[in-house]
């Protein structure tokens, strides 16, 4: 399937954020773009700016002069819906509220051909619900672009249950004809990105009000050992906390309030106090001239036990191996009866999180000096790796296994002996959400991983993640937790038991 002609124009309605950058990739894909909006300044604005930004990026290179005067001179003001009548697809960016893009798309079918394509920019509403009500409900399609449109590659292509296939594949390639990483998506609540994407701001807000660590600490372990390029209380609080509570309130309550996608009282609180984020001057984090931006929590340096005793040959024994090899210490053969040790060093034994915290993991192998690692991306090349520490682990043992990992070049974190600690579980709950969306027709393997890394920049796909980790850790993490809690949030993925069952992976 190719995508629409570059003789075909192509009309924005909205000329906010979304709706001017939507102008902007089209126009430089070659398109006749007309962009209309109710305020007529608003479509103003939106056009000079375009003008600039191509302006700029002729200064800088990125393009060439003679593409951004064509470019620019491609895009046209409408000042009346009417003026949208040429247009072969119209794309629609504006507030969020079923009646008013019901009432805009029913208008515009008598406007447009019939062979014109209707889609919608919505984060969140139905594209089902959208076109219900109109004559031809087959033409009409979600075209989910992520803000700022120029830089993100991600775009989901959403059916309702009207769109006829030929629609969204029409658009998949023209998404591609633009530039972007195009996505199909089944109309489901928060479609890909915004259902799979609720555990990195969940699983953090629960974390914190189980004190588990403060959120500087939190975003710091989640930036330089999960790999993530901000935190989740950082990225909250640039978003918006109304408009992430919204968002998170809304796929709830579309899930018939599935305890998966529970909202967080701490979340409701900051709003209630009026604390947004930084367009407000506080959230998690205070903002403005003389604020200072917490570092987090980092343990101080401890002398390195004279050697090492590792175990097992997994990837991230391997990792730690060469780690402290590469730091001169001595490494023995662990004699320990324990499979499970990464490595003992001192009184200490040291495991990879399981889900269990580290007070019940000692209380089982009723051995007291037990310390739980954390996740990382790569243990290879992270900067941080996190620890737990049992109730009952003596000092002397929690400041070997810390000096050890410091000689090896890493700086550690001690949080809270947590339930999952802080990548782990996370990753096990987006792990767990990304099957279930492909586990339910929403997408398949590839879209999930492709939108979660394309569209809120993770730095695997959470399937991906599982397949590295070990799909069955992923639902060991996940029995532990539920079993841990006592809640129905942790229950697994059918699909994640499947694969541990069949021994597969997801890109076998």
């Amino acid at each position: 399937m190719s995508g629409i002609t570059k003789e075909t124009q192509v009309a924005v309605v909205g000329g906010g954020a979304m709706g001017a950058g939507i102008a902007q990739i089209a126009a430089a894909a070659g398109h006749q773009v007309v962009l209309y909006d109710t305020r007529t300044e608003a479509a103003e604005k939106a056009i000079a700016g375009i003008h600039r930004t191509f302006t700029m990026l002729a200064e800088k290179g990125k393009m060439s002069f003679d593409l951004a005067q064509a470019s620019s001179k491609r895009l046209h003001l409408a000042s009346d819906l009417q003026q949208l009548s040429k247009a072969g697809l119209v794309i629609e960016a504006i507030v969020e509220n079923l009646g008013i893009k019901q009432a805009l798309f029913a208008e515009l079918e008598n406007i447009v051909a019939d062979d014109c394509i209707l889609a919608s920019n919505t984060s969140s509403i139905s594209i089902t619900a959208l076109a219900a009500k109109l004559r031809l409900p087959g033409r009409f399609v979600g075209m989910h672009f992520f803000n700022p449109v120029p830089l993100m590659a991600l775009v989901e292509i959403i059916r309702g249950l009207a769109t006829e296939q030929a629609v969204a594949d029409q658009l998949y390639a023209t998404a591609q004809d633009w530039g972007k990483n195009p996505v199909h998506a089944k109309s489901t609540p928060g479609f890909i990105v915004n259902r799979v994407a609720r555990p990195y701001y969940a699983e953090a807000l629960r974390l914190l009000n189980e004190q588990a660590a403060d959120p500087a600490t939190i975003d710091l372990i989640m930036r330089e050992s999960g790999g993530f390029r901000m935190g989740p209380f950082e990225l909250m609080d640039m978003i918006g906390h109304d408009v992430n509570f919204a968002v998170t309130n809304t796929v709830y309550q579309a899930y018939f309030n599935d305890p998966r996608f529970t909202p967080s009282l701490l979340q409701q609180e900051l709003l209630s106090a009026g604390y947004l984020g930084k367009k407000s001057g506080r959230g998690f984090y205070h903002y403005g001239e003389d604020a200072v931006m917490p570092q987090g929590a980092s343990e101080a340096a401890q002398d390195a036990p004279a050697q090492v005793a590792m175990r097992g040959d997994c990837v991230v024994t391997s990792a730690l191996a060469e780690r402290f090899s590469n730091a001169g210490m001595t490494l023995v053969a662990a004699t320990d009866d324990d499979d499970e040790i990464l490595f003992s060093c001192g009184d200490a034994r040291v495991y990879l999180c399981d889900g269990r915290t580290a007070t019940q993991r000692a209380h089982h192998a009723q051995f007291a000096n037990t310390i739980v690692l954390d996740l990382a991306l790569d243990f290879l090349s992270a900067k941080r790796v996190v620890l737990a520490v049992a109730d009952q682990c003596h000092p002397s043992a929690r400041q070997a296994v810390i000096g050890a990992l410091q000689a090896a070049g890493y700086a550690v974190t001690c949080m809270d002996d947590v339930a999952g600690m802080v990548v782990m579980r996370t990753v096990a709950m987006l792990a767990n959400e990304a099957a279930d969306a492909v586990n339910q027709g929403v997408c398949d393997v590839a879209a999930v991983d492709t939108a979660m890394q394309k569209g809120v920049n993770y730095p695997r796909g959470p399937l991906q993640w599982a397949d590295a980790i070990g799909v069955a850790r992923i639902v060991n993490v996940l029995q532990h937790m539920a079993a841990w809690y006592g809640e129905d949030r942790y229950r697994i993925s059918p699909l994640l038991q499947r694969k541990k069952c069949s021994g597969r992976k997801f890109y076998d």
